[in-house]
């Protein structure tokens, strides 16, 4: 798969990061201009304008002061619970990283796939095209507003800028950033009367005394860099609103009548058309039939009160604290992280398990020359053999180790101080909690002495089972298998048939006419044989054979079919299995865990086939 590759790129989480926290603050600055709706047009363009310059201002400027501030503090600030809740809020996002694992009994390390890089490319080429699009479209439509400027003539109006006369049909607008100019269209005296063209002044003086060609300008950088993003464009319509609203607004208050103005806005409409650039600001913006009505009935806006200047103090304080405050925060949380890292998982923990009685656990981690964790577990009062971890991971504080011998799997968090792994340990369907403590010299627990080794039973015996307990299993329960453990023979989860194909080497399709409930009942058996040493897998089959006569009263028959059977043959790949460990007479183990997960210990290819 491509993506997770993508995602594991930093770039790609830092810019996910950045436009989360841009389309909060955009969703916070809709509901403070839905606070400030009855207030003036002004304040809910400022506050668009902020929202849209967040796209350019990442949080990690702030976080980053924060962290510069916490270097500074004599006291470090440490609250995990804030940190994390804050990392959520700022960084919901995470670039993955990949674990310090570690795989044992001849399990094959981790190898690297080559990853298609094709998607970064295509998002990049896509990305491209649309910022170079609104670039052109944009530069086209300043060119020409230019050469217009450039060929007009200065006209005897007074004003606070410059009055230029072009023969295009513009509407009245302001154009420029550093030395603004108000563009006039021929003949508008001839189209306006005195007092609807002073309106008119009035209102293009306003956006040069707001520098609202500067801040479109900078929304228009936002737009080209983050096209991709649906809220860019909705600013742009709310800024546009604001700002002639707030014109609007000042042109009233100025003592102009509502009915002139408006006759000035629709006469300008009548026999001009709209400036082609957002930067160019003219006076027919906007929604013009919104526009007319508020200039006709909404002519007294409210002051910020106290109540609203502490709300926008509020937001205001909340943007800023928010990523410094993780800044803070984070820098202690990685500090932590830092030295539970340096301290690893090296050494003794152990920890009670309290599954039905209490069990004392213990876990030895060793760290090898490559960096990779091996493990030894050992359930101390169930006897002292160590089994060994098949995986063991630390990757930041997150600690995970598997122990495929009893299908279990821990998972927990490294403490700060590297003293204390707190998690679940999992073998079965209900995790239990189990908290490891860093053991020392003078709290470790003692680990009872392994039992010496069976020694293997003579091979002329001819053992039975001297005691045998038979029991249906526990409904439900996954996995089956066959073994030998503290000098008993035991079988888990099996049926009827698969006692007889193990006791007869056979397949359990090569059992014929056999009751249905040979393959349905399932039963758990613990047996002693009455024969001194360990068995080994043909005397185990011996014995079995004497208990289904014995207990399950089985007579059968020998017969010749023929049957499809299936050919196990080695993959282009090669044989992926390990060589045992074990002794050559020691007991088989051939144990389902669960559903797709096989373990086999000590078998010929021949014997795991039948």
């Amino acid at each position: 798969m491509v993506f997770p590759a993508i995602w594991n790129e930093t770039w790609t989480a830092a810019l996910v990061n950045h436009l989360w926290q841009s389309t909060v603050v955009i969703v916070f600055a809709w509901l403070l201009t839905l606070a400030l709706r009855k207030n003036q047009a002004r304040m809910r363009y400022r506050v668009w304008m902020i929202a849209s310059i967040k796209f350019l201002l990442p949080f990690t400027l702030l976080i980053s002061a924060g962290e510069s501030l916490q270097t500074k503090l004599a006291t470090p600030v440490q609250h995990p619970a804030i940190a994390a809740a804050m990392q959520q809020i700022t960084q919901p996002f995470p670039a993955s990283s990949t674990s310090n694992a570690a795989f044992f009994d001849g399990e094959d390390a981790w190898t690297a796939t080559p990853q298609s890089h094709s998607l970064p490319l295509i998002l990049a080429t896509l990305w491209l095209c649309g910022f170079l699009a609104i670039t052109f479209s944009w530069a086209r439509s300043w060119w020409k507003l230019r050469a217009t400027v450039r060929t007009s003539s200065p006209m005897t109006i007074f004003a606070d800028v410059p009055v230029l006369s072009s023969a295009r049909l513009f509407e009245p607008g302001i154009f420029g950033i550093l030395r603004p100019v108000l563009l006039m269209p021929e003949n508008i005296t001839d189209r306006l009367s005195a007092d609807q063209l002073r309106a008119i002044l009035a209102h293009e003086m306003c956006h040069v005394r707001r520098r609202d060609n500067l801040t479109a300008a900078i929304h228009v950088m936002v737009q080209a860099l983050f096209w991709f993003h649906p809220a860019v464009w909705w600013i742009k319509a709310r800024l546009i609103e604001e700002r002639e609203r707030a014109c609007d607004e000042a042109v009233l208050q100025s003592g102009n009548e509502p009915e002139l103005y408006a006759e000035s806005i629709l006469n300008v409409c009548k026999f001009y058309v709209e400036s082609p650039l957002a930067c160019m600001s003219g006076v027919t913006g906007s929604d013009l039939k919104r526009r007319i009505v508020r200039i006709m009935t909404e002519q007294v806006t409210r002051k910020l009160d106290f109540s609203r200047k502490l709300l926008l103090g509020a937001a205001a304080a909340a943007a800023v604290a928010i990523p410094m405050i993780f800044g803070l925060t984070h820098t202690a949380q990685v500090r932590a992280q830092s030295t539970a890292e340096t301290a690893g998982l090296s050494g003794t923990w152990q920890g009670t398990l309290h599954a039905g009685k209490d069990l004392r656990i213990v876990a030895k981690f060793t760290k090898g020359d490559d960096g990779a964790y091996k493990g030894m577990f050992y359930s101390i009062d169930q006897g002292g053999n160590g089994i060994p971890a098949d995986k063991v991971t630390l990757d930041g504080t997150t600690v995970k180790m598997a122990v495929g011998a009893i299908g279990g799997t821990y998972d927990g968090k490294l403490s700060s101080d590297g003293n204390t792994i707190t998690g679940n340990w999992s073998q079965g369907p209900t995790p239990v909690p189990l908290v490891f403590i860093r053991a020392t010299p003078a709290t470790e627990w003692t680990i009872p002495p392994a039992a010496p080794p069976t020694p293997p039973m003579a091979a002329d015996a001819n053992p039975s089972f001297e005691v045998a307990t038979i029991k249906p299993s526990t409904p439900n329960r996954p996995g089956k298998g066959f073994g030998f453990r503290s000098g008993k023979v035991m079988t888990m989860n099996t049926n009827l048939n698969d006692l007889i194909a193990f006791a007869y080497g056979l397949h359990t399709k090569q059992i014929v006419d056999a009751p249905a409930w040979f393959g349905t009942d399932l039963y758990d058996i613990q047996g002693k044989h009455d024969a001194e040493g360990r068995p080994s897998p043909k005397q185990m089959e011996l014995m079995m054979q004497k208990l289904l006569a014995e207990r399950f009263k089985l007579t059968f028959h020998h017969d010749k079919r023929e049957l499809s059977v299936y050919v196990i043959t080695v993959a282009n790949g090669g044989p992926k299995m390990t060589k045992t460990a074990s002794a050559s007479n020691a007991p088989p183990t051939f144990v389902f865990r669960s559903l797709g997960d096989l373990l086999v210990r000590n078998l010929n290819m021949a014997e795991f086939a039948t």
